[in-house]
């Protein structure tokens, strides 16, 4: 009964309302409307599908990767389904690049006790963490935060496994920094997510008070705005950047936001992604807890050490469709395994900046320290 009072509280925070969508004044950077906005949008970077990057491959077959691609099921398992198996559940997208090296290592053998399962969509990942049909789950990190809240403590994060994925791209020559945002317009998704609460904080340390942001609803809608004009500028989260300068040679990064706010503070990182575990399965398993860990810390670590391998499982598990695309798209995903006190600082104070900003982007109240798992 516990379980489902705390699954209905988390689906209901994640689903509830409508979501508005806007551009922001002159005056200054536009500000989050609803709690829905808020915790429905605030996976922008990950909820990337197959369909959605065919248009950095050839003409000729992307028509076909694409309908491929939307005929595949939901949910996809991978590894170990014997009874003891710990139940891992992931979208599709940066998070999930620094696990596919132990999701072959399962998948071949190698290694057995993991269960992988990927989705595409939050609330259902987040409804079977908390029903209890996942264990251990990676998603955004603000949304680590909701759960933690929604679900009275509920879960702990383990690590911090995605940087900043989101980037600046122009063709603008003359835009290098936050500071060149001034009087001009700048393109970006996730209005009241990651995407705007970032900027936000950027343009006000930067003291920018008049770039204008006009919100889409999606990165493809970008991607395409600045195929047909590459001087328009954009923020944008990989893997969208990698396609976006695919379809337009002009276009090419101007800036890294994760670079732009490690430039303004020391006492955070901008993140994307964390890993939580249900604290009634840490209580019970904290040995196997402990020993994920050291191999996802192990996985991430040949994502980045071994590009080109990791991007043919990229493709492999249909993350992105194509291993060049991967190719290019790795390096930028700001892959890590962020444990302990670093975890804890980074995250903290990275929490801290978006309540600052809008209490509802992590649930109400910063959580406590117990939110932050040490070994």
């Amino acid at each position: 009964m516990k379980k489902n009072k705390l699954m209905s509280a988390v689906l209901a925070a994640v689903l509830a309302g409508s979501v508005l969508v806007g551009c922001g004044s002159k005056e200054g950077p536009a500000t989050a409307t609803t709690e829905a906005a808020t915790e429905a949008e605030t996976t922008a970077p990950e909820t990337i599908v197959a369909e959605e990057t065919t248009a950095a491959q050839e003409e000729t077959s992307a028509a076909a990767e694409s309908s491929e691609a939307e005929t595949q099921a939901e949910t996809e398992v991978i590894g170990d389904d014997s009874e003891n198996a710990m139940k891992i559940g992931s979208l599709k997208g940066p998070t999930t690049m620094g696990l596919v090296n132990l999701m072959n290592e399962v998948e071949s053998g190698d290694k057995s006790g993991y269960l992988f399962e990927m989705q595409t969509q939050p609330d259902v990942i987040l409804g079977k963490l908390v029903s209890g049909d996942i264990d251990v789950a990676l998603i955004p990190a603000n949304l680590a935060a909701i759960a933690y809240n929604k679900t009275n403590q509920g879960v702990s994060v383990v690590d911090i496994n995605t940087l900043g994925v989101l980037y600046c791209v122009t063709a603008d020559d003359s835009v290098k920094s936050v500071k060149d945002l001034s009087g001009r317009t700048v393109l970006s998704t996730g209005q009241g997510a990651t995407p705007e609460y970032a900027l936000n904080y950027l343009l006000e340390k930067n003291e920018v008070t008049d770039c204008n942001v006009e919100f889409k609803s999606e990165a493809t809608e970008i991607a395409a705005i600045l195929q047909n004009d590459p001087s328009q500028i954009a923020v944008l989260p990989q893997p969208f950047v990698t396609v976006a300068m695919a379809q337009n040679q002009e276009l090419k990064v101007a800036f890294s936001l994760t670079d732009e706010w490690e430039a303004v503070t020391s006492d955070s990182k901008l993140l994307t992604g964390v890993t939580v575990v249900r604290n009634d399965y840490l209580e019970a398993n904290k040995d196997k807890v402990e020993a994920f860990i050291e191999d996802h810390k192990a996985s991430t670590e040949k994502a980045v050490s071994d590009v080109e391998a990791t991007a043919e499982l990229v493709a492999k598990y249909g993350i992105l469709p194509k291993a060049p695309v991967a190719v290019k798209a790795i390096p930028q995903c700001n892959i890590v395994a962020v444990t302990g006190e670093d975890m804890k600082s980074s995250l903290s104070g990275y929490l801290k900046v978006l309540f600052d900003q809008n209490p509802k982007s992590v649930g109400g109240t910063l959580p406590g320290d117990d939110f932050y798992f040490a070994k």
